[in-house]
């Protein structure tokens, strides 16, 4: 049984820095981070807008746009890093805000960048066990990713939320069960402290684990394959910043050329390149204008892949690389289902991005400043947000979250 990715949707808070903004008000030469990180803007979050409203927002865009009735969904799945409650699964505020059926499984799951694609192969094999009795899932990437002002992460910053409906009879994307590979090994390159709002990060070893997970995983995937990249017609990577899907690309020709690509080796340098404009580049708009979202940044690439190229590349297969710090990975090939380019316009975000509003540097520390002490405060108001037209959240009162329809 070929199960998949029926439905697709993202969603993201209503505003955004510039990164050039960012550059110029800490001093640093904006090339840093549009070419050296890849990035031209991040989402930013208010107080109101959490991982629970961006999922709902996600999921009721993947469910109305797909014409799927939320009575069709048998499991739930919200995959986060950064949940509202250390016990209340995220996915039970969402089931409940969806108006999904009580003959439900839910559940959030929690590896670092990693948790979507865990919920996303957790679903496919509850389909393929024969459980879901033709009903679907619905797996919700959501996170915000924040690291503080004037720290070294603070560029590599985003929030937004990515939903997929998985079923045995995919319209957008087939993934061949046979081969999806996986890789653990408990490592510290990036956690966050039960006491800390923000997260701790070793930079420079968080990418060489981010390398060794994607050889592993492969491996266990296909083998010690050696054409893979001449038979695929993109590769997906696992985005925490736009630079970071040409070291992993780099790697994956490492393998099959048996070798060191770099700077120093021309002819293998220009290989690497165009192999890399070929099947990493073209999908990599949404992340450099939405930022880090942590566990939805693999899947923003394939909406970007199948908002451009559905048509042109149905049929074709495509790998998909997941990572998350701590450390879990995945690998695996799926097919582009023939007709997925009639659902362009229902995963298309373009319309949501070109409506978000530029924030001013002031505005964004500003937000950040309220977002330190927002899960304490009884009353917010979306409106003094310049929010409405959706599901926000609006205060804890004796102990409980509470989110309105504004």
């Amino acid at each position: 049984m070929i199960t998949g990715i029926d439905a697709l949707a993202f969603a993201g808070p209503a505003g955004y820095l510039d990164m050039s903004d960012l550059a110029c008000a800490r001093g640093v030469d904006p090339a840093k981070y549009l070419n050296g990180l890849g990035q031209r803007r991040m989402a930013i979050a208010t107080p109101c807008e959490d991982t629970v409203t961006m999922a709902v927002d996600a999921g009721a865009r993947a469910l109305a746009g797909f014409d799927v009735d939320p009575a069709e969904i048998g499991t739930l799945i919200v995959g986060t890093e950064t949940g509202v409650d250390h016990s209340k699964p995220v996915a039970v505020y969402v089931h409940e805000l969806l108006k999904l059926d009580q003959r439900c499984r839910t559940f959030e799951t929690k590896h670092a960048c990693y948790g979507a694609m865990a919920g996303l192969t957790a679903s496919m094999d509850w389909i393929a066990s024969g459980r879901a009795r033709g009903r679907k899932a619905l797996v919700i990437a959501s996170d915000i990713a924040r690291y503080g002002l004037n720290t070294p992460g603070e560029p590599t910053q985003g929030a937004g939320a990515v939903a997929m409906i998985v079923s045995e009879k995919p319209r957008l994307l087939g993934i061949d069960p046979s081969r999806i590979g996986d890789y653990t090994r408990q490592v510290m390159d990036f956690w966050r402290p039960l006491y800390s709002k923000y997260a701790f990060a070793d930079g420079h070893y968080s990418i060489q684990c981010y390398l060794d997970a994607l050889v592993g995983a492969r491996a266990d995937a296909v083998g010690e394959c050696v054409d893979l990249l001449d038979s695929l017609a993109a590769c997906l990577y696992h985005v925490p910043f736009v630079k970071m899907a040409f070291k992993a690309h780099q790697r994956q020709l490492e393998i099959e050329h048996g070798g060191v690509v770099s700077r120093d080796h021309n002819e293998s340098w220009q290989v690497l390149k165009d192999s890399y404009q070929r099947l990493v580049a073209p999908w990599l708009s949404l992340n450099a204008d939405i930022g880090n979202i942590y566990t939805g940044s693999l899947f923003l690439t394939l909406i970007d892949l199948l908002r451009q190229q559905a048509s042109a590349l149905a049929g074709r297969e495509v790998s998909l690389f997941s990572y998350g710090s701590g450390c879990g990975a995945t690998f695996c090939i799926g097919r582009i289902i023939d007709g997925a380019e009639r659902w362009r316009g229902a995963l298309d975000p373009s319309a949501q991005l070109q409506a978000r509003r530029r924030l001013s540097i002031d505005e964004y520390e500003a937000l950040v400043h309220a977002s330190e002490t927002s899960d304490s405060l009884e009353a917010l108001d979306p409106a003094s947000f310049g929010l409405h037209g959706g599901v926000y959240y609006t205060g804890t009162r004796d102990h409980c979250r509470q989110y309105t329809h504004a």
